[in-house]
């Protein structure tokens, strides 16, 4: 059974896909994993793989949820990336490809949720 917390999150991950699918990405997986590291959305918009990271909060709170993408969790992000980037899922994409690190924040509150889009969040070289 899922926790209030992770209902939530999945809520916000399929906001955030929503968001990136109208403005023309194909999302190519959710939630892939590798050990202890994950990617919320992996998607693909014109020569771009996108890293996407989303924050979803529920109700009012002082913070963007964007703000707990912290250095740590760029990091994490960074390797997450390269191991995405040494599976066998890459051989299904072009070779050319540029990588940007993204960030959707979205807060659930009335009328209707508030998405954010942060394209190229972060840069991995400072990672």
């Amino acid at each position: 059974m899922k926790t209030k917390k992770q209902i939530i999150g999945q809520r916000g991950e399929q906001e955030a896909c929503s968001l990136l699918t109208g403005l023309g990405h194909k999302i190519i997986c959710r939630n892939w994993r590798s050990a202890h590291l994950e990617i919320d959305i992996i998607s693909l918009s014109g020569g771009v793989l996108h890293i996407v990271e989303v924050k979803t909060r529920s109700g009012a709170f002082p913070a963007d949820p964007a703000e707990k993408v912290d250095p740590e969790k760029c990091r994490r992000l960074v390797r997450a990336a390269n191991a995405f980037l040494g599976s066998r899922m890459r051989a299904l994409l072009p070779a050319d490809l540029e990588v940007q690190f993204d960030v959707v924040a979205v807060v659930f509150k009335e009328p209707a949720p508030e998405v954010e889009y942060y394209p190229e969040a972060f840069l991995p070289i400072y990672y």
